[in-house]
């Protein structure tokens, strides 16, 4: 069974910084693009940023592009997200999911195996 959890959320002040780590279990990463979402109360689950299985391509929405860093370590079977200058509006549930190996953005029907999600709040 293919599981994906996501880790490193919690409360930090704007201009803070978070690093989420997103952990597989029963598959291997390295044959997925690995897409970062995040969704707010009220409002629809968005695409942020999708890493390649290699690495070596990835995308970032322009609400998080220069503040958010994508990257995989594939021999530990995890995809982080480093988020720094965090704002109050990007207070939400974050999610990791997984893709095709042929999907380059974010799209949230391009992906079919979710993690739960972990809380982020950006407050002082």
């Amino acid at each position: 069974q293919l599981q994906l959890v996501e880790s490193g959320g919690g409360l930090v002040q704007p201009g803070g910084s978070l690093r989420l780590s997103c952990v597989a279990s029963g598959f291997n990463l390295d044959g997925y693009v690995i897409g970062w979402f995040r969704q707010s109360p009220g409002k629809a689950r968005e695409g942020l940023s999708c890493i390649s299985p290699s690495g070596d391509n990835i995308y970032y929405d322009d609400s998080v592009k220069g503040r958010f860093t994508t990257s995989r370590d594939n021999a530990k079977n995890t995809v982080y997200l480093q988020m720094n200058n965090l704002k109050s509006e990007d207070t939400a549930v974050y999610y990791c999911a997984a893709g095709s190996p042929l999907v380059v953005v974010p799209v949230r029907e391009f992906f079919n195996s979710w993690g739960q999600g972990i809380q982020v709040t950006v407050s002082s």
